[in-house]
């Protein structure tokens, strides 16, 4: 497949574009300032581009079969992932592109059903909750376009570098959790699971969530 990812030079997205290429996949990275130092393999192409600018969108998503964000604001900056948001639906509307978003987990249920959100919970850092709460209204903008074909990953609550196992347990809009309570996944297995969905759509126009 042809793919390309936004936001591919920050920690999720750099392990998505190594997963891809290692699965004999043609990717595309994008970086806001492709000159700047990265950490990407050679075998990526290099591209400048913007997820809030539709016109950059378009451009990156010609010919492609799947654009990837992995993209997050900078603190104190978090109002722009509702911009990126809108650029990327503008942008790929009307395109036949899927996008699958990398989002987050502050909007999962927690298990017991009492109707109480992982942002919700007590011991929830309060450092984390503005990204949470604009990843909550990113997931919005999401459900509530209907002109692409998107799917949204959120990761388990905790979500670190660490090792590439090829296994997760699948969910939707619930936390997943082990017999201990604890949800985590590392980033090298949500980057697994994210190009399992890419090769094997099974979440589309929909979210799902994937822990250990």
């Amino acid at each position: 497949m042809r793919i390309t990812v936004f936001g591919a030079n920050g920690n999720v997205g750099s392990r998505v574009v190594t997963e891809a290429l290692a699965r004999g996949h043609r990717v595309t990275a994008v970086l806001r300032d492709p000159a700047r130092p990265h950490r990407l393999p050679p075998s990526a192409v290099i591209a400048g581009g913007d997820a809030r600018d539709p016109e950059d969108v378009r451009r990156l998503a010609a010919d492609q079969d799947v654009l990837i964000t992995a993209t997050r604001p900078a603190p104190g900056h978090e109002d722009e992932l509702a911009v990126a948001t809108k650029g990327l639906l503008a942008g790929l509307t009307g395109t036949g592109v899927r996008l699958l978003v990398v989002g987050g987990a502050g909007s999962l249920a927690l298990p017991g059903g009492d109707g109480r959100t992982v942002v919700d919970d007590p011991g929830f850092p309060a450092a984390w909750r503005p990204i949470a709460d604009a990843c909550r209204e990113q997931l919005d903008l999401y459900r509530a376009d209907a002109g692409v074909d998107w799917t949204y990953l959120s990761p388990a609550a905790l979500l670190e570098p660490g090792e590439r196992t090829g296994r997760y347990r699948l969910g939707r809009d619930e936390l997943v959790v082990d017999a201990a309570g604890t949800s985590a996944i590392s980033m090298e297995d949500l980057a697994v699971a994210l190009l399992d969905e890419a090769e094997h759509p099974a979440h589309v126009r929909s979210r799902f969530t994937v822990a250990y």
